[in-house]
């Protein structure tokens, strides 16, 4: 009889579930789910950087996706075996003892502090600060040092410290606090035990401090220089901490009626989406895997004999079994990417969005059908454009930090900005210029890691970006000297989960052999053109030069 498993995968604007065939990796089926509540844009402020997300969206979710591709695949429910969920993060929540998120509990079903707190949300960013400098001063352990040595406002402590400052309410009634790929796995077992479910190794490693030198979190003579509440919640946390490979526990009755499935389904401990699509893309020793969507993560595994006791400064943390059991997974990225352009599509937008679309000239089929066109051939446009533009005319130079720098060396106080502006600087100008500050980004990301002894022999591409923008990937490939190979999968998290739960269930032995057999081949590869190589070198220059005057602008300032 053959296997199946389901890899779920929580983006920032939706989730999916893809249904697997554990002998090759083939999908059977898959289905999105689009957030309601956050296409409505509720509980968001982007003004103040503030992006919640309401539990009920990723509940529904689950249950529409998972259903979805067990109806259709039409497979006997038996054959299903487990289960893996990932997430973005760090994008904690506040629970109560039993572990139900604040946000469904009366009186908090509106409060944006009882929400999750999302990935990209920076209203941390005193509190971050506040951790760094006391991390830096106490006179003990720095607990950063395997964080990359930098604390992010993007990361799990900051972000509670800050809405427990902000809301006595969410303070007195958060018994404790989850990250969103814990949260899911926990409600889909329904074991009601906080202090004995199992907690993800990615999440905890990578956002939380946690590291089994100083057996577990940060201690409470620690965090209560922070906060009193920080340290009474480090005893409602956890000591110990599970790679994904490990059984969480079994899908319970009452999710195995309403999905369609069985209760001797496993559910595995659940992780970050990049990490799980590092695993997707057959992630391997001096491959860097660039997972690009609205923003970056880049994924690499190290054996412990190469990395020794090196801890790789301004990353975003090496954890032991973070991405494949018994290698130090490896994580940095950009805080924008897509969401660069996206930024720059709004602008361009505005006026067709406040004029065109809302003349009484046209009628609402004309307008919804030009809307469809103008959506459907954008960035279409627009690269092809710019990719015509020659690299001997004068071009504008830009920073990505438009939602401030992740890695190297986080700093979410920074901002984007534009030089060498000109009468002859059009739409396509400024659109190559910020793709090449993404991709001049992704370089300071490549020459940190190798600046700390870590060799890249190749990188792979994953992600919507990856696939859909050969522009992109092509002035990436020039600007980082590097062949870039692109996996031929649209969902390689949730297929990087689906391998997670194949392993869990005793399908396979161990995530490299798993991976090996389940995960995407690769579609294309672009080789870098050697009589461009050297002009983008020069322009990264000027791309150094403006990022050093910005942020010693925004320091002195």
């Amino acid at each position: 009889m053959k296997n199946y498993v389901i890899g779920l995968d929580y983006g920032s604007d939706s989730v999916r579930a893809v249904l697997i065939d554990t002998d090759n990796g083939n999908e059977i089926a898959s289905k999105v789910h689009w957030y309601k509540r956050w296409k409505e844009n509720k509980y968001c402020n982007a003004s103040i950087n503030q992006f919640r997300q309401h539990p009920l969206d990723h509940i529904e979710g689950l249950e529409d996706v998972i259903k979805s591709v067990v109806t259709d695949s039409t497979i006997n429910p038996k054959q299903i075996k487990g289960i893996c969920i990932d997430t973005t993060g760090s994008s904690p929540i506040p629970v109560d003892e039993k572990g139900t998120p604040l946000a469904l509990k009366k009186g908090f079903e509106e409060n944006p502090n009882a929400m999750m707190v999302l990935w990209k949300d920076h209203t941390a960013i005193e509190e971050a600060n506040q951790i760094n400098e006391l991390a830096e001063s106490w006179g003990g352990e720095n607990y950063t040092k395997y964080e990359g040595g930098i604390y992010s406002s993007e990361w799990f402590w900051a972000k509670i410290l800050h809405v427990i400052r902000q809301d006595d309410e969410v303070k007195n009634a958060a018994y404790s606090w989850m990250e969103h790929c814990d949260l899911m796995t926990y409600i889909l077992i329904e074991n009601n035990d906080l202090k004995s479910f199992k907690r993800s190794r990615c999440a905890a490693g990578h956002k939380a401090m946690w590291h089994e030198s100083w057996n577990g979190l940060p201690p409470k003579i620690f965090l209560e220089q922070l906060d009193p509440y920080l340290a009474n919640l480090r005893d409602r946390l956890y000591d110990n901490t599970y790679t994904s490979d490990q059984v969480a526990g079994f899908l319970s009755e009452n999710w195995a009626k309403k999905l369609g499935l069985t209760t001797d389904t496993i559910v595995a401990v659940g992780t970050f989406d990049a990490h799980s699509g590092a695993v997707g893309a057959k992630v391997e020793e001096h491959t860097l895997v660039r997972v690009m969507g609205t923003s970056t993560c880049d994924i690499m595994v190290s054996s412990k004999e190469i990395l020794g006791d090196k801890t790789v400064k301004g990353i975003c943390g090496q954890v032991n079994g973070s991405v494949i059991p018994g290698f130090e997974g490896l994580e940095a990225g950009q805080s924008a990417f897509g969401d660069l352009l996206a930024w720059f599509k709004a602008v361009l937008l505005w006026p067709i969005d406040n004029l065109v679309l809302s003349s009484k000239i046209l009628d609402d089929a004309q307008k919804n059908k030009l809307k469809e066109e103008i959506e459907a051939n954008f960035i279409k446009r627009l690269s092809e454009q710019a990719q015509h533009i020659p690299l001997s005319e004068s071009i504008p130079i830009a920073l990505d930090w438009i939602n401030g720098r992740r890695s190297p060396d986080a700093n979410q106080e920074l901002k984007a900005a534009m030089i060498n502006l000109s009468l002859g600087t059009k739409a396509p100008h400024i659109f190559k210029a910020l793709v090449n500050a993404i991709c001049f980004g992704s370089k300071k990301i490549v020459q940190r890691f190798e600046e700390e002894g870590v060799a890249i022999n190749s990188v792979i591409g994953i992600g919507g970006v990856a696939r859909k923008s050969p522009f992109i990937m092509q002035t990436l490939a020039n600007v980082l000297d590097k062949p870039i190979k692109i996996a031929a999968s649209d969902q390689a998290p949730a297929l990087g989960a689906a391998i997670y739960a194949a392993v869990a269930a005793g399908i396979y032995p161990n995530v490299i052999k798993a991976s090996q057999k389940m995960g995407a081949d690769f579609e294309a590869i672009y080789q870098p053109e050697k009589e461009k190589v050297n002009t983008y070198k020069n322009l990264m220059q000027s791309y150094n030069e403006l990022s050093s005057f910005v942020e010693s602008t925004i320091k002195n300032n």
